[in-house]
């Protein structure tokens, strides 16, 4: 079995409403990925900047990132307490690298 979902599936669906709720779940499945990704993308950036003590730099990236977080947790992406601790963690790390 393949993961993810190819163009030739390996059962097929009986009823019209299945054909759909097959080819709405391919479509959100592929949103999904792209919205984790980009989150990822954004935490990982400001890690760096904060792993290259750029506190300036991830100051003003901070907004953005916990704005993204704080989506991803409401479309469902991640949980709401994961979005939590993701935030919690950047604001430790950010802290102890001003002071």
């Amino acid at each position: 079995m393949r993961l993810g979902y190819p163009d030739i599936c390996t059962r097929m669906a009986n009823t019209y409403s299945a054909l759909k709720r097959m080819r709405q779940t391919k479509r959100k499945t592929i949103v999904n990925r792209l919205r984790k990704s980009r989150l990822r993308h954004q935490i990982r950036s400001v890690r760096r900047l904060i792993e290259h003590k750029d506190a300036k730099g991830a100051e003003a990236v901070l907004p953005a990132t916990f704005s993204l977080i704080d989506r991803s947790a409401r479309w469902g992406i991640i949980k709401k307490n994961t979005a939590a601790r993701y935030k919690s963690r950047i604001q430790a790390r950010l802290k102890a690298l001003a002071s």
